[in-house]
């Protein structure tokens, strides 16, 4: 007990070193969500389905090649239209991952359990040179 009273600083300094090096991993955990990477292969092996959840004026200016948009606001409504198959997986886009993680609940109660969102939306999309189109 004497040498951890007579070394406080270096037990101090020891503890926070382990803090800054748990702490991307922690963060990391916390986001859920597919990578870019994670929803190509998705498309390409399980005909995954993208829905853009972004108001129409910001998917025609860019967006996943193949995606269906579906506001938010309209969600509820059009998304049992837009994608009738409950049981393929569905990936929700949006520009940086929050109007997607909102809709992930809202599509999960209306029976698509394998419903998913792209982790940082198009920003992530972009940053990962994946391909987009515009309208």
């Amino acid at each position: 007990m004497q040498f951890l009273i007579d070394n406080w600083l270096l037990v101090a300094i020891a503890l926070f070193s382990g803090a800054l090096l748990l702490w991307p991993m922690l963060m990391e955990a916390r986001q859920s969500g597919l990578s870019p990477n994670q929803v190509v292969q998705l498309i390409n092996r399980e005909k995954a389905v993208v829905v853009d959840v972004r108001e129409p004026n910001e998917f025609s200016a860019s967006h996943l090649v193949g995606s269906r948009n579906v506001p938010l606001g309209d969600l509820d409504k059009r998304l049992p239209e837009t994608v009738k198959n409950k049981t393929l997986p569905l990936v929700l886009v949006c520009a940086k991952g929050a109007r997607a993680t909102q809709a992930l609940g809202r599509a999960q109660k209306l029976g698509y359990q394998q419903a998913q969102v792209l982790q940082g939306g198009m920003a992530a999309w972009k940053e990962a040179n994946l391909p987009t189109q515009s309208a």
